[in-house]
């Protein structure tokens, strides 16, 4: 496919200096396919996926805001002046957003350098092979997830075999071939399909530990809980999630706050974005703490509404976890200190997601739960750390899920529960087409074999 965002190479490898300090390497500044020739070239190149990941067009920011604006359901506000943002929060968004088109951009790229990587195993030796292999599928497979819950129908919806999904693309491009690049959109299960493929390699090849920025089998494996979870494979999600906390790598935190603005990963973090003063997503460009974060650290405009605050019960030391401030233009509100830091750790996938996923699975699919702990146990472990007085009883999945959303409110998780359990947002329908984003434009320019989703 004939991606701007994908010609590609020297702009993978231009983000990579600052990774290969790391790996003690020449910065790679120039390298070209034919000159990825060793394990560390490889490595170089791996670590660029790691940092668009970490780009504001994607976990910095952009997969979160994107996520709590078009299923804000009265939580939050948006008191900013950019346009296309607005758009979002009104479900107005049109196929000619250059912003939407910046998160398709950097996904691609994401894919690419995946790609990339793989075409160039034969270069690594040992066991290290197999390690770079498994973390170049989950990032594709991280991705992938991604892309298509954001512009493509939800698996609840159905039709998944029919029902458009994004391009599969899984070779290296570089250049521009039409018989090799002009892809049409793969099908919603294809997708599934090559994203489950992905993770659950991955999750065969990677180690139980790794460095604080890269991925475990542990990361692969919370990931593969939430695909089973849009499948609504309780069995496959609750053995997933049980598999991540009983692994014992990963503890909650000694209270509810110490989960965020962290330097490094918490003790929870199954998966987080690193960010420095140096590696980051928020200064000279916009980021997560740009838009959360009041005046004057940021900009102060996804601002928290008082009837998300009134959803907490008293003492939930998750109701204090906000304070008064105001945007960058003088609009006061309530604002979240999930992100109020600048260059901090920006968690992926928390253990604290893990207990609601594991309690949700086993409740749904019924019979003898999956791991040693029931729903109401798992459920209870997440209240508790918040200060609350244990449940009694669970009689609906509904009490799950309301403490799933209080415990990972504006963590960009919320997006994938409304879709697959078909809950109505602003009014809008779960598969309402204002609830997917456009293909962009400039991608349909191309030639592409991309039809437009319904109603753009």
């Amino acid at each position: 496919m004939k991606f701007k965002i994908i010609s590609l190479l020297v702009i993978a490898i231009s983000i990579m200096p600052a990774c290969n300090k790391k790996l003690d390497v020449a910065p790679q500044n120039t390298l070209t396919p034919s000159q990825i020739v060793s394990a560390d070239d490889v490595k170089a190149v791996l670590f660029g996926g790691y940092s668009t990941l970490q780009n504001a067009n994607a976990f910095g920011e952009k997969y979160n805001t994107f996520t709590e604006l078009l299923i804000s359901d009265n939580d939050i506000t948006w008191a900013g002046t950019f346009s296309d943002y607005d758009d979002l929060a009104n479900k107005a968004q049109t196929r000619e957003s250059a912003v939407i088109y910046q998160v398709w951009a950097n996904s691609y790229h994401t894919i690419n350098v995946a790609n990339i990587v793989l075409s160039k195993l034969d270069v690594i030796t040992g066991d290290e092979k197999l390690v770079i292999e498994g973390e170049a599928k989950f990032l594709r497979g991280l991705t992938y997830f991604t892309l298509v819950n954001l512009f493509a129908k939800p698996y609840s919806a159905g039709n998944v075999q029919s029902n458009p999904g994004v391009p599969l693309i899984l070779q290296p491009v570089s250049g521009y071939d039409p018989a090799r690049d002009k892809l049409p959109r793969a099908s919603v299960e294809a997708v599934y399909t090559q994203i489950l493929a992905d993770l659950t390699e991955a999750v065969n090849k990677l180690p139980e530990e790794a460095d604080n920025f890269r991925a475990t089998k542990y990361a692969a494996e919370a990931i593969l809980s939430r695909v089973y979870l849009a499948q609504a494979n309780y069995t496959g999600a609750a053995t997933a999630a049980n598999d991540v906390i009983e692994s014992n790598f990963y503890s909650l935190t000694s209270s509810f706050d110490k989960a965020f603005n962290n330097s490094v990963s918490s003790s929870e973090d199954i998966f987080a974005i690193q960010q420095t003063s140096q590696s980051n997503s928020g200064t000279t460009d916009f980021g997560i703490t740009a838009f959360y974060s009041g005046d004057p650290i940021g900009r102060g405009e996804i601002q928290i509404t008082p009837a998300h605050i009134a959803k907490y019960e008293a003492g939930d030391e998750r109701k204090d976890f906000f304070y008064d401030g105001s945007s960058i233009s003088g609009s006061p509100g309530i604002l979240t200190s999930k992100w109020r830091d600048l260059y901090k750790a920006i968690p992926v996938v928390r253990l604290a997601e893990m207990y609601p996923t594991r309690a949700e699975a086993n409740f749904r699919k019924g019979g003898a739960p999956i791991g040693p702990n029931t729903p109401l146990e798992d459920v209870n472990i997440i209240r508790n750390r918040a200060g609350l007085s244990s449940l009694g009883s669970i009689n609906s999945a509904n009490v799950i899920v309301k403490e799933r959303f209080l415990e990972l409110a504006f963590e960009g998780e919320r997006f994938y529960t409304v879709k697959r359990l078909k809950l109505t947002v602003d009014g809008h329908a779960y598969n309402d087409p204002r609830l997917i984003l456009p293909i962009p434009q400039r991608e349909i320019d191309l030639g592409n074999s991309l039809p437009q989703n319904e109603g753009y």
